[in-house]
């Protein structure tokens, strides 16, 4: 259906895509994996128009063509859906779709059909989206199904996507992938790009694996295992479940009572919750994304304003009510944040800057308290540390944070934060976008710093991940906490139900 034959594409002096071969067979729903930055997404963008290749070609049905665009991409009946997706909040569904290929003639948009046709796909594919309802009304995983129906509506035979689980709860991926396996029986071809190895098994039929540009396997996906999958991955064996010895828990770190937190328009995010967090310990929070994790953590950092808080949260027996997220920093609290780049890095920033961001006020980064003059040779000691104590690629102190793909973004600031030697780690999504190397390695240093005494409060929507790493484990729903299990023997039936209803 489609192939890439020995396509070479350089940026500058990166040579992302090295004489590769791809062949998507179709009906079939085909994975490419690989880690950050081996080539997956440009090789696909290659395919959709996104980038010319610097040589090699591609065919669709057996017949080379000229794909210069994705205009010529959508032509020749490829469709593609990104990662973060294409789409404007304050227009419809129907909207959106026809957005570029707008049914009617001259001034007059025929929307009415427009609506018909995309309710038919939508009974058809059962994706279950209504064309009146603005973007900004629909979850995540609605707004996922507006993004395969803009493809479809434009008559894709073979659907690229990328990264297409990485902001969906376990339940919009059941029903994710009952929507793909429908288009392989409607005679559709599917791409995805992905790093999750356990979607990958559960999904494709094929799989191209790809490693620092080139194509290193390609595997009938029953005759393969995560393991081997991993290995051809990384380039060498990977621990793909969390190993940590029985934790050694020591005192209350954190004590919450009766903690509630409001959001800006005054409506109640978190609902009285009550819990404690004990030295050389983790306590898990698992839960739907928007019942309230995000607030509650950014409440115990510091980084909502005090009177949208009320109950009590206790650290070593003091009140951080009204303390500032840089006393609480003081104090002994780190914060690795879940959106990296609103709030973990300055992306134009270096990173020898960054690694000094919260600690750049005082010694020996700043050569006077108070950082009115900062120690260059400090702040250059610092990062180094952090590169190479993190792996943190390519290690350049002087390169701009942006310059980093997403896993190693994340080492900077899981680095950054161990360099506080935190009495209490307050950590949101770790390893979210991050490949399976480097997940393995943030795993290791979070059972590290349990393991030295640190108490760990983790927020995570990978449900495999904050079973594995948690001593403890609370269960997030509408605010309020469903249930306590624990981890080694609850199953992920009984907390996906305590997630989805409550009880």
């Amino acid at each position: 259906m489609l192939e890439l034959r020995s396509i070479t594409k350089r940026f500058g002096d990166v040579l992302a895509n090295d004489n590769i071969n791809i062949v998507v067979k179709p009906g079939t729903i085909h994975a490419i994996v690989g880690e950050n930055g081996a080539g997956k997404s440009t090789a696909m963008r290659i395919a959709y128009g996104f980038y010319t290749a610097d040589s090699g070609e591609i065919l669709i049905d057996g017949r080379q063509v000229d794909i210069k665009s994705p205009h010529d991409a959508i032509a020749l009946g490829i469709g593609m859906v990104h990662q973060h997706f294409m789409l404007v909040e304050t227009m419809t569904v129907a909207e959106n779709i026809v957005l570029g290929a707008e049914p009617g003639t001259g001034l007059v948009l025929d929307l009415k059909s427009a609506g018909a046709q995309i309710r038919q796909l939508s009974e058809e594919f059962k994706l279950a989206v209504n064309p009146n309802e603005p973007i900004e009304h629909l979850s995540v995983g609605q707004q996922q199904r507006v993004e395969l129906l803009k493809a479809l509506y434009r008559h894709a035979r073979i659907l690229i996507l990328d990264e297409p689980t990485a902001v969906l709860t376990p339940l919009e991926v059941e029903e994710f992938f009952a929507i793909l396996r429908r288009m392989r029986e409607q005679g559709k071809t599917v791409i995805i790009i992905t790093h999750k190895l356990s979607e990958v098994l559960a999904i494709s039929d094929e799989v191209t694996v790809m490693r620092d540009g080139k194509v290193v396997g390609r595997v009938q996906t029953k005759e393969t295992n995560a393991a081997e999958l991993a290995r051809l991955m990384v380039g060498r064996e990977v621990l793909l479940r969390v190993e940590k010895p029985d934790a050694k828990v020591g005192k209350a770190e954190l004590e919450v009572r009766n903690l509630s937190v409001t959001d800006r328009t005054g409506a109640k995010r978190v609902n009285g919750v009550s819990f404690e967090v004990r030295s050389g310990e983790i306590v898990g929070i698992a839960g739907v994304e928007g019942n309230g994790q995000t607030e509650l953590i950014e409440a115990l950092a510091g980084l909502v304003e005090p009177e949208r808080i009320s109950g009590e949260i206790d650290f070593e027996g003091k009140n951080l009510h009204a303390m500032s997220a840089r006393v609480r920093r003081e104090l002994g609290i780190a914060h690795i944040p879940e959106d990296r780049h609103r709030r973990g890095l300055l992306l134009d920033f270096s990173l020898a800057e960054n690694s000094i961001l919260g600690v750049h006020y005082r010694p020996p980064v700043a050569a006077l308290a108070g950082g009115i003059f900062l120690d260059e040779n400090a702040i250059q000691r610092r990062a180094a540390e952090i590169i190479q104590d993190f792996d943190v690629r390519p290690p350049n102190a002087a390169l701009p944070a942006r310059a980093l793909s997403g896993g190693n973004q994340q080492k900077l600031i899981i680095g950054r934060e161990y360099k506080l030697e935190p009495k209490l780690l307050l950590v949101s999504q770790p390893t979210r976008g991050v490949d399976i190397g480097a997940i393995e390695f943030i795993h290791r240093q979070l059972v590290r710093l349990r393991d030295a005494g640190c108490a760990i409060l983790l927020v995570s929507a990978e449900l495999e991940e904050v079973t594995s790493l948690s001593d403890r484990l609370l269960i997030f729903h509408d605010g309020l906490i469903a249930g306590e299990r624990d981890p080694k023997v609850a199953t992920l039936e009984e907390i996906g139900l305590l997630m989805t209803r409550g009880h």
